[in-house]
């Protein structure tokens, strides 16, 4: 993970002038050749964890690209096809003259294998799924490897003939050469998946590639990033205005926080309050920015013209895009009045960049231009003719890069750790209509449900947990009296990402304490029920 800074203030320094700066700092890096593997994001993250910088880039990168890169090692990632496809992807073949270490990694090693006059073939025994490594050379790549250690297979084919040069470091039951090298050369291949959790020692075996068989150092820091932020903050945008559009999640939170230190005044934040809020987010959120981080925040009041789109609409996706088109309305409104802006801040992770290869370019100026508005996830594109430069410093982290970042620029931890929360709000945990009744409901029962987690000790086990509103209502008895009110569910979810998830085993106590306080306390409630849907089948969100 990355380094974390102490921080002594939550009170930012008020930013020197903006001034040209140097060239990028000079650093170290890993490239990742994808070939479509569902696990390259996987292989960068780990990277990181080494602290040595990593970036995903195409198969079809040049050796020539490569080399102006000048990476300290190259990583080529798996993949679904087989190399022996017609249309399978091969990387350039040039990249074996570069002089620089490459790992293969099961679709990369056979790959290898074949551009460099090997032999692959259909496995007589397919292997998926957890395997014993028993190591033959345990030395250079494998090195504090444990002999029969598990690995993660995933794969049809096998190496049935090394190339020149090569010989076998590694084998399991069914794959001969489940791990290989030209130890003359530096090149690498292994069969298996060392950067899931599954692979027992695959952290080593990537440590061992990228400090020992590459020579990094563990320059990749938050105080090295930050450094470098803000001198390419301050050196691209000069004098000019940047807009933000705050929605107190920790990713525009973070970018708040930097681009502040970085340029002070000349940031403009936008806080546009859509009604849709938790209970008491809002007021908390300007209150934490203005007073305590003195970062001005211009607040928009909107609620009515957003609660007015949605009446009568209980469609999911209509819901989305009304909020969505209404946001782009009074964003459009506000930022002419506030304005005139030359750069918009998004919250853009490196997951959006890897996933995306969708990329608007000014014709004049060859820069990306905005046309979604990424720190209010994406919940509708900015017309044609309101153009703003982009400005995404946090482009290249994961999310608990952020985090970490986040924590050494002076941002509380109740902004740091907040779960995941989506761009139309509460409007889309409510099945159905969205009424002012039915917003006040969810709100306080959500209330409850955040309040009793904090309290409990654990928020930080779930990735996600909050209550959804159902339009329907069921017969309960209170105080001897006959009740005809909602029901609420709970949702707690345990993940990783985001991608997958499964409902948490949260504790019985927790769940009574939870459920007997939203019937009790929340009018219009009279039953709770818990949602054990993992995703999939399901989605985290109702809607």
């Amino acid at each position: 993970m990355l380094a974390v800074l102490t921080s002594t203030s939550q009170t930012l320094p008020t930013p020197s002038a903006p001034s040209t700066a140097p060239d990028a700092l000079d650093r170290q890096m890993i490239a990742i050749l994808d070939f479509g593997s569902q696990y390259s994001e996987l292989i960068a993250r780990r990277i990181r964890e080494t602290q040595v910088y990593s970036e995903v880039l195409s198969y079809r990168t040049s050796a020539e690209q490569l080399r102006q890169l000048n990476p300290c090692g190259i990583i080529l990632s798996g993949g679904p096809n087989s190399v022996y496809d017609k249309f399978a992807p091969l990387c350039d073949p040039e990249i074996w003259n570069l002089d620089i270490p490459v790992l293969g990694v099961c679709y990369g090693m056979q790959l290898m294998v074949q551009q460099l006059g090997g032999q692959v073939e259909r496995a007589a025994n397919a292997e998926y799924g957890k395997a014993a490594l028993f190591i033959d050379d345990p030395t250079d790549l494998l090195t504090n490897v444990s002999h029969e250690s598990t690995m993660w297979m995933s794969h049809g084919d096998s190496v049935t003939q090394l190339p020149d040069g090569f010989k076998t470091l590694a084998h399991t039951t069914n794959t001969p050469c489940a791990a290989i090298a030209d130890h003359g050369r530096h090149f690498y291949g292994v069969q298996f998946h060392p950067e899931v959790v599954h692979s027992e020692g695959g952290l080593a075996l990537i440590r061992n590639f990228v400090y020992h068989i590459c020579e990094c150092e563990p320059t990749w820091t938050t105080a090295t990033f930050v450094e470098e932020a803000i001198r390419e903050i301050r050196a691209k945008i000069g004098s000019k205005r940047v807009l933000l559009a705050l929605s107190g999640g920790v990713d525009s939170s973070t970018l708040a926080f930097l681009l502040y230190k970085a340029i002070g005044d000349q940031l403009t934040c936008m806080f546009i309050d859509q009604g849709f809020m938790r209970k008491r987010e809002p007021e908390r959120l300007v209150k934490l920015f203005r007073e305590q981080f003195h970062i001005p925040v211009e607040y928009v009041m909107a609620r009515d013209r957003f609660l007015k789109q949605l009446e009568g609409v209980s469609d999911p996706e209509v819901k989305r895009k009304r909020i969505g088109h209404e946001f782009i309305q009074v964003f459009e409104e506000e930022s002419r009045r506030l304005g005139p802006f030359d750069y918009l801040a998004q919250g853009t992770l490196y997951p959006d960049v890897i996933e995306s290869a969708d990329t608007n370019v000014d014709p004049e100026t060859g820069e990306r231009v905005a046309v979604k508005i990424k720190s209010h996830h994406n919940v509708g594109g900015l017309p044609k003719d309101l153009r703003f430069k982009l400005v995404e410093p946090l482009r290249k982290l994961f999310k608990d890069e952020v985090r970490q970042v986040g924590r050494a620029l002076g941002l509380p931890e109740e902004i740091v750790k907040r779960h995941p929360f989506p761009g139309p709000g509460l409007a889309i945990r409510i099945i159905g209509e969205v009424t002012s009744e039915r917003l006040n409901i969810l709100r306080d029962a959500d209330f409850i449900v955040r309040q009793e987690i904090n309290r409990s000790g654990h928020y930080n086990d779930f990735w996600q947990a909050f209550a959804v509103l159902l339009p329907i209502r069921s017969v309960g008895v209170m105080g001897d009296q006959r009740t005809y009110a909602h029901p609420v569910v709970l949702r707690l979810v345990s993940s990783e990402d985001g991608m997958t998830a499964d409902w948490s085993r949260a504790p019985y106590e927790l769940l009574e304490k939870i459920s007997n306080r939203i019937v009790n306390e929340v009018e219009g409630v009279n039953r709770v029920v818990y949602d054990i849907t993992s995703k999939p089948p399901g989605t985290i969100e109702w809607e």
